[in-house]
């Protein structure tokens, strides 16, 4: 294990990738240093560019300059613990982007986004990301990954695994999450659904409720490559720029209205409808997903709102707070689920469906592999708009397997 680099960011609008320090056994709090002989140390096979990593970079958060980014992390155990028991070395492995502890109460009830004892300033931690415990990320060569019994998901071939990574990549976030967004809405057999945003965490959403059974999959956005995108693998879609209401634009789909579930995965860097797609309205992807649901459907709201938005609209929107008709969404009897992705609740179960060709997840978020040098262009190519899921090969191994 030498050599490591990872991607950085530097400060608005920058990253770059440059040499890091060697990943160690090690657990740090407040300045305090101890041995994690329940950690592994991983040779990173893929790792993936996130929109989340995205509002970090575009200034949108507190996130302070230097940090090493990255928590979609697959890999390959080259180091383990003393006390590490069933993840062997050279196994291959996904790693949730939730980092828990599996003793605490939230772990024991399977709320594994917000683990009590691995950040100490607040409930939930996670790779390279801000407030989230100041674990390092693994947009890089190699990572530490602590309490690996718990946190790893094992695959049980190493060929099968190498030969299906472009799809096994998207377990550590992006497909659990957008699945959670589909199943938590109350996505079903014979479900109309409507899915806000066909950015990658979208379409991996819009993917997901055909894999529960949805009988139509409605995916709205602004940039006609996403929207081919998602008419690829055979969902309807709608032109947020156009002046027509999403009611409106439902209606020749399904003949009504409304849809039975509704899921935003586009967050608080939401904009306007029509005219004002031009326009930052972090709250008009809420209020459309309530007024298109139907009395009594379900609500999935995996995209991410931030409590501290330094690049907010107002001054109401850069603490968090947001205009919501939150009226409408009770009358209706709507149920909302908010959050991280609690992804080990859903990985195996992924895992196991694309093993057995149940999925493409690859080919629905359309992986693009670049290696890890190639970064910087990734992430802005993605700030443009790009209907791709970046992945990045940090050793050559999945530009070998193709």
């Amino acid at each position: 294990m030498t050599g490591n680099k990872g991607v950085v960011y530097l400060g608005d609008g920058k990253v770059d990738v440059q040499s890091i320090d060697d990943p160690k056994l090690e657990l740090s709090y407040r300045g305090k240093t101890r041995q994690c002989h329940h950690g592994v140390i991983l040779k990173v096979i893929s790792t993936n560019i996130c929109g989340s990593d995205q509002h970090m970079v575009r200034g949108r958060t507190t996130a302070p300059a230097g940090m090493v980014l990255g928590h979609e992390i697959t890999g390959e155990v080259v180091e383990a613990g003393r006390d590490v028991e069933f993840i062997k070395k050279g196994d291959i492995c996904s790693v949730p982007f939730n980092i828990a502890c599996g003793r605490c109460r939230c772990c024991k009830e399977g709320d594994t986004g917000v683990c009590e004892n691995v950040n100490p300033d607040r409930p939930g931690a996670a790779y390279g990301y801000v407030d989230m415990g100041g674990w390092i990320g693994g947009q890089s060569r190699y990572v530490m990954v602590p309490y690996a019994d718990w946190n790893l998901l094992a695959f049980p071939d190493r060929d099968q695994a190498l030969a299906k990574i472009r799809d096994l990549t998207m377990l550590s976030d992006i497909f659990p999450t957008g699945y959670h967004g589909a199943y938590t809405a109350g996505v079903t057999t014979g479900s109309t659904v409507y899915v806000a945003g066909a950015g990658p965490v979208g379409l991996a959403c819009a993917h997901a409720a055909q894999l529960l059974g949805a009988a139509v999959v409605i995916v709205g956005d602004m940039i006609e490559e996403r929207l081919a995108q998602a008419r690829s693998f055979g969902c309807e879609t709608v032109d947020l720029k156009t002046d027509a209401s999403l009611p409106d634009m439902i209606e020749p789909i399904l003949g009504e209205r409304e849809v039975d579930c509704a899921v935003d995965c586009v967050g608080f860097e939401a904009r306007g409808h029509g005219g004002d797609s031009g326009v930052e309205k972090p709250a008009t992807v809420l209020n459309q997903v309530m007024e298109v649901t139907r009395v009594a459907g379900g609500v999935g709201i995996p995209g991410l709102y931030v409590t501290d938005d330094p690049g907010g609209v107002d001054e109401a929107a850069r603490t968090g707070n947001l205009s919501l008709r939150i009226g409408l969404g009770w009358a209706k009897s709507l149920h909302f689920t908010t959050g991280q992705c609690p992804v080990m609740k859903y990985n195996r179960g992924l895992m196991m469906a694309i093993l057995h060709d149940r999925c493409q997840i690859a080919n629905a978020v359309n992986a693009t592999v670049i290696p890890l040098e190639e970064a910087v262009q990734g992430y802005a190519a993605f700030d443009q708009g790009a209907a791709k899921k970046f992945v990045l090969d940090p050793h050559g191994v999945l530009a070998a397997s193709n």
